[in-house]
C-alpha cells in the first residue's frame, strides 16, 4: 500500500511540473509570435475557402461534361429548342416590320392624295391650306380634336411696348436703377 501512495504523491508532482513546462513554453511562443499566428490562421483560412469553391466548381464541370457526353440527346434536344426561339423571335420581327412598311405605304398614299387635291384646288382658284388635314388627327385613338374650337385672341391691349427690352434702360417706366455714390462710406 504504501508504494501506491508512493507513486500518487510523485505522480501529481510530475504532471504539474510537465504543466508548467507546457505554459511556460506555450505562453512565451504566443507572447512573441501570437500575432504572426492569427493572421496566418486567417489567411489559411481564406485560401481554403476560395480553394474549396474552385475546386467544387471544377468538379461541376466535369460532372456536366460527362453527362452531355453520356446523353447526346439532350444537348441535340437544346439546340432544337435554341433554333426554335430564334425563328419564333425573327418572325415576330418580320411581322413588325410589315406592319411598319404598311403603315408608311398608308402614309405615303395620304400625302400622295392631298397632294392631289391641292393641285385640283390650285387649279380650280380656292385656297388649299384649309382643305388639308394632317393624317395624325385622323389615326390618332385619342379624343376626337374636332368638337374643340380653337381660341381666338382677346383684343386686350398688350403688357408692354413692342420695343422695350429691360436690359436697354430705356422706356422702364418711373423706377430706374443709379449705381451707388463712390467713396467711403458714412456711417457710425
Amino acid at each position: 500500500m504504501e508504494r501506491d501512495g508512493d507513486q500518487l504523491s510523485t505522480r501529481p508532482a510530475l504532471e504539474t511540473e510537465g504543466l508548467r513546462f507546457l505554459h511556460v513554453t506555450v505562453g512565451s511562443l504566443l507572447a512573441t509570435y501570437g500575432w504572426y499566428i492569427v493572421f496566418s490562421c486567417i489567411l489559411l483560412y481564406v485560401v481554403f475557402q476560395k480553394l474549396s469553391t474552385r475546386l467544387r466548381a471544377l468538379r461541376q464541370r466535369q460532372l456536366d461534361r460527362a453527362a452531355a457526353a453520356l446523353e447526346p440527346d439532350v444537348v441535340v434536344k437544346r439546340q432544337e429548342a435554341l433554333a426554335a426561339a430564334r425563328l419564333k423571335m425573327q418572325d415576330e420581327l418580320n411581322a413588325q416590320v410589315e406592319k411598319h412598311k404598311e403603315k408608311l405605304r398608308q402614309l405615303e398614299e395620304e400625302k400622295r392624295r392631298q397632294k392631289i387635291e391641292m393641285w385640283d384646288s390650285m387649279r380650280e382658284g380656292k385656297s388649299y391650306k384649309g382643305n388639308t388635314r394632317k393624317p395624325q388627327e385622323e389615326d390618332s385613338p385619342g379624343p376626337s380634336t374636332s368638337s374643340v374650337i380653337p381660341k381666338r385672341k382677346s383684343d386686350k391691349k398688350p403688357l408692354r411696348q413692342g420695343g422695350y427690352s429691360p436690359l436697354s434702360g430705356e422706356g422702364g417706366g418711373a423706377c430706374s436703377w443709379r449705381p451707388g455714390r463712390r467713396g467711403p462710406s458714412s456711417g457710425g
